[in-house]
C-alpha cells in the first residue's frame, strides 16, 4: 500500500475531513489493539496509518489558520 498524498486530503470538504479523521482514529486503536494481541499480519500499517492521521491533521490546521496558504 502506497502512502496517500497530502493533496488528496486537501480536496475534502470539512464535514468528510472530521469523518476521516474519526475513521483513521478507530483505525489506528484496531490496529493497536491487533499489535498488542499478537495478530497483526502486516506492522508497516500502523505506520502507515500514522502517516494518514498527520495529514489529515495538518490540513484541519491549515483551514483554522487566517490568511495562511498551504505550502
Amino acid at each position: 500500500m502506497a502512502l496517500s498524498k497530502i493533496e488528496e486530503a486537501r480536496q475534502l470538504n470539512d464535514d468528510d475531513l472530521s469523518e476521516q479523521i474519526l475513521e483513521i482514529k478507530k483505525q489506528l486503536a484496531n490496529l493497536r489493539l491487533l499489535k498488542a494481541t499478537g495478530r497483526l499480519e502486516k506492522p508497516h500499517e500502523i505506520r502507515h496509518t500514522r502517516h494518514r492521521l498527520s495529514q489529515l491533521l495538518t490540513v484541519e490546521r491549515e483551514r483554522q489558520l487566517p490568511n495562511q496558504s498551504p505550502a
